[in-house]
């Protein structure tokens, strides 16, 4: 199991952090996502390491931007 935090901008509410969620969480491989909406941390959980691409696109679907 490998984790991984990141940090999203643009969320400002329940529906942001359910649709982040979402998203990142339907990607392969991703076992959790644990959104923490006052500071944008984004945890992934998964099996292998998840290609940070992939988490950008992801988020990027579901509306938001990952900061680098």
């Amino acid at each position: 199991m490998t984790q991984t935090t990141y940090t999203v901008t643009g969320m400002t509410c329940e529906h942001c952090v359910r649709s982040v969620t979402e998203e990142v969480g339907a990607i392969e491989g991703v076992t959790d996502v644990a959104v923490d909406l006052p500071t944008g941390a984004v945890t992934v959980t998964s099996a292998h390491e998840v290609d940070d691409a992939a988490v950008r696109t992801a988020v990027e679907e579901a509306g938001y931007e990952l900061r680098p």
